[in-house]
């Protein structure tokens, strides 16, 4: 699985309520929580993203609540893959059992910058700064969790295996 898009670069401790605070979390429509999505960190995000954009981040992405709302909200928002130098542990179970696609590597972390256009292959575990031509290899996900994303998410996946067996 390859995805492509451009950066949007954020520092260390981007925490759930960053990604989206709490006084959203009353709405469960995914396409309403995409509407605040960054909104306190970065006010220009939901004016420049697009489908398929790729989030960055430092270390510990996505702590603090371990609410399954943030990576909802990145994902209905048209973020493709976050990428960060470490991530929060239940933001990275939530995130893959929503179906959104994360990556840590922290020389990609450092090496790309606002804007340039990232291209992350999943599978082979190589994400390549395209505006720049820097490459740098991670560890791909496990087979279980490569197998998640590409159902959609964990509901999706169970349903399937469901219907498979």
């Amino acid at each position: 699985m390859t995805i492509e898009g451009r950066a949007f670069v954020y520092g260390d401790n981007v925490n759930t309520d960053v990604i989206i605070p709490a006084r959203y979390l009353t709405s469960p429509d995914p396409a309403r929580l995409a509407e605040h999505c960054l909104e306190g960190l970065d006010p220009e995000f939901l004016k420049e993203r697009e489908k398929g954009d790729i989030v960055v981040g430092g270390k510990n992405f996505g702590c603090g609540s371990s609410r399954e709302h943030a990576p909802v909200a990145l994902k209905a928002a048209g973020v493709a893959c976050v990428v960060a130098k470490s991530f929060a542990r239940i933001f990275y179970r939530n995130a893959i059992n929503i179906g959104l696609p994360i990556v840590e590597c922290a020389e990609a972390a450092d090496g790309i910058k606002r804007g340039e256009r990232v291209r992350i292959d999943l599978t082979e575990g190589e994400i390549t700064n395209v505006t720049t031509k820097q490459s740098w290899g991670f560890a791909p996900l496990p087979q279980f969790a490569q197998e998640i994303l590409a159902a959609g998410g964990l509901m999706k996946y169970a349903v399937a295996k469901k219907k498979g067996s």
